[in-house]
């Protein structure tokens, strides 16, 4: 029986693995989940596993306190309705959707996993994706730039302090020790990368791609610190599978809701194309890498059910961005004029 070469069996296995739905990094967060399921650290190893969580996540907002481009996130502001549309979208509508939503515990969903989903609500967009995702669609990618810098730049300090409102009286909630803990363990090592940012910017960018592999080994050391903890606390026994698919579906409707709010109310906000798709895709997404290092700071042994449902939410977001981005790009481009003269003629129509 004829065999092709390896090489070409090789190329196969990597067109598969592209059309998968599952991101790969995903796939591997969801593996660290299982291994601290199945051995999760104890005793010795809990107190290891804690201190190498603590590092990882002083390393990661090191260098992402490094490499995010402050003067240009800065720089950006002169735009200033589109990125104070993206900040409303993600620190105001999105907490306003998550408390809307408190009428389903406990019949939809548990008090820990509902917590996890206004926590969701809480975080900073996410910068990669949409990037990627706005500049597959043709919109406006240096906007798309500036929008998830300055969000993540606001999300730093932002994010407990909507916490600590939002989710002091509940069950994991966050008080005034956590609050230090963050300043501490998260904003600290943030702030002393943008200081030395001007004396190892460039290396950072030209070693971007293995510190890619960093910051995503260092989620992993914290995703299995966190859910190493939970499985040892016995939070695991209240997530059932009928829970977790309600969960999925709850977050889908509320995806669904941002990209609907994002797109069509932007149209009407007199934003031209470029704009409108650059808004859809940092207004509607939420920071894995900024998020679940929050989580486990704010959260402490509740680290794993609140990170649960940002992971999920992160995983429908990709998917649906591919989608979204893939159905924009296919879009005949419009004529040079006429995207100025629609939002031209929706301000003059906004003044009457």
């Amino acid at each position: 029986m004829h065999r092709p070469p390896l090489s070409l069996r090789r190329v196969s296995l990597r067109r598969v693995a592209a059309r998968l739905p599952l991101d790969p990094y995903i796939a591997a967060l969801l593996a660290t989940v299982l291994l601290a399921t199945v051995l999760p650290a104890r005793g010795r190893g809990a107190t290891a596993a804690e201190n190498a969580s603590t590092a990882a996540i002083a390393l990661l907002f090191f260098l992402y306190g490094a490499r995010l481009p402050t003067r240009e996130a800065l720089d950006g502001l002169r735009h200033w309705r589109l990125h104070l549309t993206v900040l409303l979208c993600t620190f105001a509508v999105f907490p306003l959707l998550g408390l809307a939503a408190r009428p389903l515990v406990p019949y939809v969903l548990t008090p820990e996993l509902y917590t996890g989903l206004l926590f969701l609500c809480l975080v900073p967009s996410t910068v990669q994706s949409s990037i990627a995702y706005t500049s597959m669609a043709r919109g406006n990618v240096a906007a798309a730039i500036c929008a998830g810098s300055l969000s993540s730049l606001v999300g730093v300090l932002l994010t407990p302090l909507l916490a600590a409102v939002l989710l002091g009286g509940s069950t994991g909630g966050v008080g005034p020790g956590p609050l230090l803990s963050v300043g501490l363990r998260l904003l600290v090592p943030f702030l002393a990368g943008q200081l030395l940012r001007r004396w190892i910017g460039g290396f950072l960018l030209r070693h971007g791609r293995v510190l890619g592999y960093a910051d995503r080994g260092s989620i992993l050391v914290v995703v299995y610190g966190a859910f190493s903890a939970g499985v040892v606390g016995g939070v695991w026994h209240e997530v059932t599978p009928g829970r977790l698919l309600a969960l999925l579906v709850v977050e889908a409707a509320l995806l669904a809701t941002m990209l609907t709010l994002t797109s069509r109310g932007t149209r009407r906000l007199g934003f031209d194309r470029e704009d409108r798709i650059a808004i859809t895709f940092a207004g509607s997404k939420k920071s894995l890498s900024g998020g679940l290092p929050m989580a486990t700071v704010l959260f402490g042994a509740h680290a794993g059910l609140a990170a649960l449902p940002l992971m999920l939410f992160h995983q429908l977001q990709l998917m649906a961005g591919a989608v979204l981005a893939k159905h924009y790009g296919q879009q005949p481009p419009l004529p040079a004029g006429t995207t100025a003269a629609l939002a031209d003629t929706a301000c003059r129509r906004s003044t009457h």
